[in-house]
């Protein structure tokens, strides 16, 4: 990442795969989830996933983000739906995705919940990076039904990935009923974590954005002023090697960059924001003439300073090789 003073940030250009909507988990806040039997409810098969990694490497993508739901298997009718396509689990059926991807030449990014120590093992040769958000270590009311959010199952998600060498995104989601002090104690949690394993390249500071239909559509989302207090705090709290990241598309990112923003996250020239399909992204030529003398970087889903340690495997490194230059950045075509 660039030092917290740089005339520069990051962003990368993904494209973005909802793999199923399927969800054990209840938040009061998201607009994704669904129920087998709901408009939308889905698991999307191979043929529609194919031609959209297709259509990113041609667009120059670099990343693909693989979402899911968190363990829909607990869900029968998705199970169903699974054994239809010929795969027996989700992880499976995640490897089958990631080595496609692969194939086509992008890089996997993969967001499915929280995950044991077995399961990030078997896809740590088929991704670039993963990530979970933490939210929050507060137990709050927008998380009563969420077996999945449960604070200490999520730092353990997390801790598994710094053993295992796992190049890591995580975040805070400001405004779902936390207080300022439960954003220091969250921030305070990934420090330490990213002081003993290294592994966080990056801590997402995102505002909650009410969605019509939720249990809080009515719930105010965060001021201004308390996501720059956040980046503030995230700035002063986490170590000066993970970068802060806000999304571009949920808010104005340039006032933000001097309060201690380094990074815009990723931006799709093809796929919607499939967590926030209300809020599109910028055109990354506009962005850059919004942002006027701050330049942007494209990165890949790895960050350089994990692409220069090696913390990739055999299965990745000649993708990684042919996209990274010599800094560990996009290679520019």
């Amino acid at each position: 990442m660039p030092p917290k003073n740089s005339s520069f940030v990051t962003y990368s250009k993904n494209v973005f795969i909802p793999v199923t909507n399927i969800c054990r988990n209840h938040c009061g806040y998201c607009g994704f989830r669904r129920e087998p039997g709901q408009p939308g409810a889905r698991l999307m098969k191979p043929g529609e996933i194919l031609p959209v990694l297709e259509n990113g490497v041609k667009a120059g993508c670099t990343e693909a983000l693989f979402t899911f739901g968190e363990d829909a298997e607990e869900v029968p009718e998705y199970r169903k739906w699974l054994e239809e396509l010929g795969y027996s689990s989700t992880l499976e059926y995640f490897c089958f995705l990631c080595e496609t991807a692969i194939e086509i030449g992008i890089l996997p990014h993969t967001n499915a919940g929280i995950m044991t120590r077995s399961e990030l093992k078997a896809l740590k040769p088929l991704n670039a990076s993963m990530g979970l958000m933490l939210e929050s270590t507060a137990t709050l009311e927008a998380h009563k039904d969420c077996p999945g959010k449960v604070p200490e199952l999520r730092l353990e998600t997390i801790r598994e990935a710094g053993k295992l060498q796992i190049p890591y995104t995580t975040g805070l989601l400001v405004g779902i009923g936390e207080k300022r002090e439960d954003r220091i104690e969250s921030l305070k949690a990934i420090a330490d974590l990213h002081r003993e394993y290294g592994h966080i390249q990056e801590v997402i500071i995102q505002n909650f954005a009410p969605k019509p239909g939720t249990a809080m559509e009515n719930f105010p989302a965060p001021t201004v002023e308390q996501m720059i207090d956040t980046i503030v705090l995230a700035r002063q709290i986490l170590p000066p090697d993970v970068a802060v990241q806000v999304a571009p598309n949920l808010i104005d990112p340039k006032a933000l960059i001097a309060k201690g923003v380094s990074d815009l996250g990723g931006i799709s020239p093809l796929t919607i924001d499939w967590i926030n399909p209300e809020a599109e992204w910028p055109d990354v030529k506009n962005l850059k003439e919004k942002l006027g003398p701050i330049l942007l970087r494209e990165r890949l889903p790895i960050y350089p300073q994990y692409v220069k340690k090696g913390w990739y495997t055999g299965r990745i490194s000649e993708l990684i090789e042919l996209l990274a230059d010599t800094d560990g950045y996009r290679k520019q075509p």
